[in-house]
């Protein structure tokens, strides 16, 4: 016990003690204080610079990404709006914020921002690419082949493309794109393609296709089996030339909401539709 307290009395009387009666610590601290001097130096130094008009930002070089070009996106306006509300200088500004801005911007689906010395930034731009519309050709809103919603307006789309009419619920962008895909794998057989599909609120859904012909289509988060469509499609085609050979080219729309037929309906004879199974012909499995 004695050992200890003479160890505690001579650390209290150490620390107790004035520094300079150590002159090695005296020399320690005074090389610590002078390290912190000359970083605290230096960060004024450098702050002192970065706030200079040189690295003010002037210049806004906007690109398109890899093998693409700028077909709605006027470079100017962009490069000027983009000058008038970007806040800090070539150190301080906030590229993920300058992304953003450019991203909010229509026709514009991604952006990569990055800091060219000593007072510019150059913009890579991922240029919407339109796919259909959303909404109806009057609406303001373009959908993409991702699947993704976008503001713009047919008007802006040049004459070479043929947009596909889209309709939906909110946020189901991806869903309706993944259904258009599908629809016109099935049809192909009919050198048909999709030109129009809707997909409504209780999601069900319903396409019209480039000769015309139109079909209905039931929910299929309601059916177990995920393969009951295009069940229900390989049924179609199967009895598709017996149809035809009773009908010819009187049919203007299928409805394949039926669990062991199809319907159809005759244009020509005012006749609104034709229960294949409800008239038990020979066209049930």
């Amino acid at each position: 016990m004695s050992n200890f307290m003479d160890r505690f009395g001579e650390i209290f009387s150490m620390l107790m003690s004035p520094i300079w009666n150590h002159p090695e610590r005296m020399k320690n601290l005074t090389r610590f204080l002078m390290r912190c001097f000359v970083v605290m130096m230096a960060i004024g130094v450098l702050v002192w610079l970065s706030q200079r008009p040189v690295f003010a930002l002037k210049q806004i070089q906007v690109e398109p990404v890899a093998g693409q070009t700028l077909k709605h996106i006027k470079k100017s306006m962009v490069k000027q709006q983009v000058l008038e509300t970007v806040q800090g200088n070539f150190f301080s500004v906030r590229l993920e914020d300058v992304k953003r801005g450019f991203e909010s911007m229509p026709w514009v689906r991604h952006a990569n921002v990055r800091r060219v010395w000593p007072n510019g930034l150059i913009v890579s731009i991922e240029e919407q690419k339109p796919f259909g519309t959303w909404g109806g050709p009057d609406s303001h809103s373009l959908i993409n082949d991702r699947g993704e919603i976008f503001s713009g307006r047919v008007s802006e789309v040049g004459d070479d493309v043929r947009l596909v009419d889209f309709h939906g619920p909110d946020d189901s962008g991806k869903e309706v794109m993944n259904l258009y895909e599908k629809a016109n794998n099935w049809f192909k057989p009919w050198g048909a393609h999709v030109v129009s599909l809707a997909l409504t609120e209780r999601y069900a859904w319903h396409i019209k296709l480039s000769n015309g012909m139109k079909v209905e289509f039931g929910r299929d988060e309601e059916n177990s089996d995920k393969t009951l469509t295009e069940e229900r499609v390989a049924r179609l085609f199967k009895y598709w030339p017996q149809v035809q050979e009773k009908w010819a080219n009187r049919i203007d729309a299928v409805d394949l909401r039926y669990a062991n037929g199809f319907a159809v309906h005759l244009a020509a004879a005012n006749l609104k539709k034709n229960d294949v199974e409800s008239k038990k012909s020979d066209l049930k499995q």
